[in-house]
């Protein structure tokens, strides 16, 4: 598995996603520092890498809810929102994907969180966004396929070719 981290801002309804090493205060930290404003009120989950979040020099407002004791929102604190992109996402891995490799991983993550925040917008408007997001920007096959270190997931069925598997 994988960790990835998340986070959903309720004024803009915009999420940002990232693909992490660790779950660990010194890697969760710094993503939120990011991706919240000075001062924000910040809702989380009861994972202690979060817990520090009030005490530190941005001073958020920090509040969570445990889930492991059944508590899911408890006025506005919830993580709803970022719960329910999630969902889509590993709905989308089991009908549509089936396999996001370990390389390729925070490019599934970037295109979902982009379908999540245009998703309100028109057809045109979703459009003139991924054509300005693309400007400046080339994928190759060949940088697609370069060796990044990391291995690249794909398994064939023992014995069998690529033509052989429909």
């Amino acid at each position: 598995m994988t960790a990835v981290v998340g986070a959903n801002d309720r004024t803009k309804n915009e999420v940002r996603a990232k693909v992490v090493q660790s779950t660990d205060a010194a890697t969760l930290i710094p993503f939120v520092e990011c991706n919240a404003a000075h001062g924000a009120q910040v809702y989380t989950d009861d994972a202690r890498a979060y817990s520090s979040l009030a005490t530190m020099v941005n001073g958020f407002m920090h509040e969570s809810v445990n889930h492991s004791a059944g508590e899911y929102v408890r006025d506005m604190a919830h993580t709803n929102g970022i719960e329910s992109f999630w969902a889509v996402h590993k709905r989308a891995h089991k009908g549509v994907f089936h396999k996001f490799s370990k390389k390729h991983l925070q490019r599934y993550i970037n295109e979902f969180a982009g379908r999540h925040n245009v998703r309100t917008m028109g057809t045109l408007d979703q459009m003139e966004c991924l054509a300005t997001g693309m400007v400046g920007k080339r994928l190759t096959y060949k940088a697609l396929k370069a060796d990044n270190g990391l291995p690249s997931g794909a398994r064939g069925r023992k014995g069998l070719t690529p033509t052989h598997i429909l």
